[in-house]
Order: C-alpha cells, then sequence, then structure tokens
C-alpha cells in the first residue's frame, strides 16, 4: 500500500528565475612574426643551388638557338626549377579533396539541423494553492480544452483562465459530501465533473455556473478518479469499482467493471475511446476493452507494480502503447503493448511515481515524484534518458496536467502551491483551429435531476 494522506504546513516559497549566465569567450591568437621564413616549407637543396650555381651566366647570359632555349624552359618546369621565391614564410594550403561527390553533400546539406530545445529548469509562474490536500489517491487537477484549469482545494472548486489569468469560484460542498475528490473536464470544455467523499458525483456548466445534475446509486465511497469518453464519464471509487455512467439518460449506469480489490486511484481512456487502462491500491493495472465490457473482465491484467498504479498516460503518437507509474514501493515506469498485453520496459525512477504525461509534440515523457526530491522529470523515449530534472515543489508533486496546446505543465503539491512549467516547448507548426464545440453529451440537460 501506499502513503496516503499526509499534513502539509508547508509555506509557498516564491524563486525568482535564475538568469542564464553566458561566460565571456576569448579568442586566443598565436602572434607569429611574419618574417621568420617557415623553413619545414622551403627546399634547401633548391635554394642552394639558386644563391650559388642557378646565378651563374645570368649576368652575362650566352646566346643560344631558340630550340635549345625552349628545350631549357621544358626542363625547368618538368622540375619545378623555375621558382622565384627561395624563402617561405608560410605553408601552402592544403588540396581541397571532396571525398563525397558534390551533388551528394548538397543534398545533405539542404536538411536543416534541429536546434536542441532549451528547457527552463524553473517554473514560469507559481499560484498559492491553500488546504490543497495531500492524497495520493485523489485526482484534483485538470486542464480543459476552453484553456480552463480547474482545481480542488478542499471543499472549493476553483477555475483559473489561462487566457487572462481570472480565477473565480465554481462551487462550495458541504462538509457532509466533502472534501472533493477528483475534478475532470468533459471533452467540450465547458462542462465538468466534481467527485465527492460522499460517494456523488456532480455535473457542472461552467459557463453558466449551474449544476446540471447528481449521479447517485453507483458508488458506496469517495470517487477519486474520474474519465470521460465522449459522452460516458467513468467512475472509480474507494469501493474497488468501476461504473461507466451515460450523462445523456436518467438511468446513467450502463456498465460496471469489478476487478480491483482496493481503492481505484487511476482512470485513463484510450484516444480512440476502445480501451480503458485503471489502477489501483491493490496494486494491479486492468486494461477493459469496450467491445467486451459485459464480460465484465479485464482484456489483461497486470500484477508486475509493486504499489499502488495511480499515474497512466496513454500514448499520443502510437494508440497501443501505455504508460503506467507506481508508488513509493515500487518506483517504476512501465511500458506496456495494450494489443498484446506485453511489458516493453521497465524503468526504475528512484521514488514514487505521481503522475505521467507525455509530450504531444515530441517522443517525450514527463513523470512527477515524491520523496526524496519532488521534482518533474523530462524523459526522452524510448531510451529513457533524462533530458531535464524540475524542482522547486518541497512536498511531493501529486497532481499534473497539460495546456490544451500541449505547451504548458501545471503540477500541484503538497506544498501547497500550483506551478507552471514551459517543459514543453512550443509546437514546430501552428495548431489547427479547433474544431466546433460537440454540446451533444449535454443537449437534453437543462436542469438538475
Amino acid at each position: 500500500m501506499d502513503a496516503g494522506s499526509l499534513s502539509s504546513s508547508s509555506k509557498t516559497r516564491y524563486r525568482c528565475p535564475l538568469k542564464e549566465q553566458l561566460g565571456q569567450r576569448k579568442n586566443s591568437k598565436e602572434n607569429l612574426d611574419r618574417f621568420i621564413p617557415n623553413r619545414s616549407a622551403m627546399d634547401f637543396d633548391y635554394a642552394h643551388y639558386m644563391l650559388t650555381e642557378g646565378r651563374k651566366g645570368k649576368e652575362n647570359p650566352a646566346v643560344n638557338s631558340p630550340a635549345k632555349d625552349a628545350y631549357r624552359k621544358k626542363l625547368d618546369e618538368t622540375f619545378n626549377m623555375n621558382r622565384t621565391r627561395i624563402l617561405a614564410f608560410k605553408n601552402k594550403p592544403p588540396t581541397i579533396i571532396e571525398p563525397i561527390p558534390q551533388e551528394i553533400s548538397s543534398n545533405h546539406q539542404s536538411k536543416p539541423v534541429k536546434p536542441r530545445r532549451h528547457i527552463p529548469q524553473t517554473s514560469e509562474r507559481t499560484l498559492d494553492a491553500p488546504e490543497l490536500v495531500d492524497d495520493y489517491y485523489l485526482n484534483l487537477l485538470d486542464w480543459g480544452s476552453a484553456n480552463v484549469l480547474a482545481i480542488a482545494l478542499g471543499n472549493t472548486v476553483y477555475l483559473w483562465d489561462a487566457s487572462d489569468g481570472s480565477t473565480s469560484e465554481l462551487v462550495t460542498i458541504d462538509d457532509e459530501n466533502g472534501p472533493v475528490t477528483s475534478v475532470s473536464w468533459a471533452p467540450d470544455g465547458q462542462h465538468i465533473a466534481v467527485g465527492l467523499t460522499s460517494s456523488e458525483v456532480q455535473l457542472w456548466d461552467s459557463t453558466a455556473n449551474r449544476q446540471l445534475r447528481t449521479l447517485r446509486g453507483g458508488h458506496r465511497a469517495r470517487v477519486g478518479a474520474l474519465d470521460w469518453n465522449n459522452h460516458i464519464l467513468t467512475t472509480g471509487g474507494a469501493d474497488s469499482q468501476i461504473i461507466n455512467n451515460d450523462v445523456r439518460i436518467r438511468s446513467h449506469i450502463v456498465d460496471t467493471y469489478n476487478g480491483h480489490h482496493q481503492e481505484v486511484c487511476g482512470l485513463k481512456w484510450s484516444a480512440s475511446g476502445q480501451q480503458l487502462a485503471s489502477g489501483g491500491n491493490d496494486n494491479l493495472l486492468h486494461i477493459w476493452d469496450r467491445s467486451i465490457a459485459a464480460t465484465n473482465s479485464p482484456l489483461h491484467r497486470h500484477e508486475d507494480h509493486t504499489a499502488a498504479v495511480k499515474a497512466l498516460a496513454w500514448c499520443p503518437f502510437q494508440g497501443n502503447l501505455l504508460a503506467s507509474g507506481g508508488g513509493g514501493g515500487d518506483r517504476c515506469i512501465k511500458f506496456w503493448n495494450t494489443h498484446t498485453g506485453a511489458c516493453l520496459n521497465s524503468v526504475d525512477t528512484g521514488s514514487q511515481v505521481c503522475a505521467l504525461l507525455w509530450n504531444k509534440n515530441e517522443r517525450e515523457l514527463l513523470s512527477s515524484h515524491g520523496f526524496t526530491q519532488n521534482q518533474l522529470t523530462l524523459w526522452k523515449y524510448p531510451s529513457m534518458v533524462k533530458m531535464a530534472e524540475l524542482t522547486g515543489h518541497t512536498s511531493r508533486v501529486l497532481f499534473m496536467a497539460q495546456s490544451p496546446d500541449g505547451c504548458t505543465v501545471a503540477s500541484a503539491a503538497g506544498d501547497e502551491t500550483l506551478r507552471f512549467w514551459n517543459v514543453f516547448g512550443a509546437p514546430e507548426v501552428a495548431a489547427k483551429p479547433a474544431p466546433k464545440t460537440n454540446r451533444e453529451p449535454f443537449s437534453s440537460i437543462n436542469r438538475i435531476r
């Protein structure tokens, strides 16, 4: 079992970004006396000949026939005897040798060399997050497609608009049902699900600041994990159950998965919407196939982790690749082929893995950790070479969320701070305009049920 809730009394620490100091570059030049000849470049035999025998008869040249003069000239050219200089003050430039044909080398030069991306080592923004529950099994942070970030602090859900930096309060839950245990934006970026300690799940319209309905009767304990698959809201509870809820209909429970034996703390649907990954405090990782949901048996059951499995992330460039992270007793990131069920790789990170995020623009994976460094680590995939380690949090980094453009990552930790990192950089090409918002999942909902 992994360490769950811990009390935190750390104060927010603001750190100024470090200015990059560039060392002064000194160009050293050799001061060579240009009047000293370079002996290694001189032919002493020729020099001796020219200074002694070669000049004889030059003052009183003999009269020779034109044919003899032509022969002498040709002979001098052949044996390089027509040089006028005796002393050499520099080496001759070496002959340029082109081992690669020019047409081939020009093709290689036409491909621009991609510059190495600079990864800032400090957060670009830090916000205070008082009363953030320090509980590994919860999911209290999510960034919606409308560029609004939701965070649950105690009994209250706050919304932070990344476009203008404004903050608003969505809802404060009463003590009987609180605190909030999970938040998750719907794909439209307007509606949000809020999981509660009381086992209920509330659906809210963030634009109208209005509650639409409450999902009851499914779970018997707190709901700490949520994820959307179009109009299906999947919930995972401390009662070990996973429930698919169709939010368009009154009888919302359409499927129930019973495979875990302890609290479900991680849920992630694949991009295709066909496979669901679930992780629990029983150290199990399950892959569920939507087409065989009626059998109530997972497609794959993995027991490789030795601690709670909360961190789950589907690869954006390979649909059947899943990354999972284990808790403090495991400390590993594992990669799975969800079609075959094979474990492709396992990397010991050295500390509790709290969250995982893939870079949408590069083959990179970001992980957040607990004791001892409480860092964010950027890995190159598939080599899993560390590209950067981002520090600043003073307690375990429990939650991460990614901006809609994939460039910025928000992290929330037990030190009650929310930090923003420009870790993934800007995409190479301009993002395509977002499609029209699909409000189908809530089109028929106009009141609280």
